[in-house]
């Protein structure tokens, strides 16, 4: 059977869907709104055992696209040493030791006095 002897709105697996401008929007189409204009998921889950609280968990999630977040002032990963380039986990290796040498000094000072 062609593609041309299918019925309007019938993809070759057989699924139906809205044929025309009117149709449903595909998962691709939903995703590109999401990260566009960004979604938020909050939520708490508690455990209690005879009212008392053992357990609290906060949940908040934000999906996003990386532009929409920036433009939301989020650019967390770009600062994040274990995420960004290993020049600056280098960097921050060099200022760790150099901030440590100076904290010896600084304690060698104050037994000497």
């Amino acid at each position: 059977m062609s593609e041309s002897s299918l019925p309007a709105g019938r993809p070759l697996g057989g699924v139906s869907r809205p044929a025309g401008p009117g149709g449903g929007a595909n998962l691709a189409d939903i995703l590109e709104r999401v990260l566009d204009k960004g979604i938020v998921i909050a939520g708490d889950i508690q455990v209690n055992l005879l009212d008392i609280e053992l357990l609290t968990i906060k949940v908040r999630l934000l999906v996003a696209s990386v532009e929409r977040a920036k433009e939301m002032g989020i650019d967390w990963w770009e600062h994040d040493p274990s995420l960004s380039s290993g020049s600056k986990r280098e960097d921050l290796l060099e200022e760790n030791e150099r901030l440590r040498a100076q904290l010896e000094l600084a304690r060698g000072e104050r037994a000497e006095q």
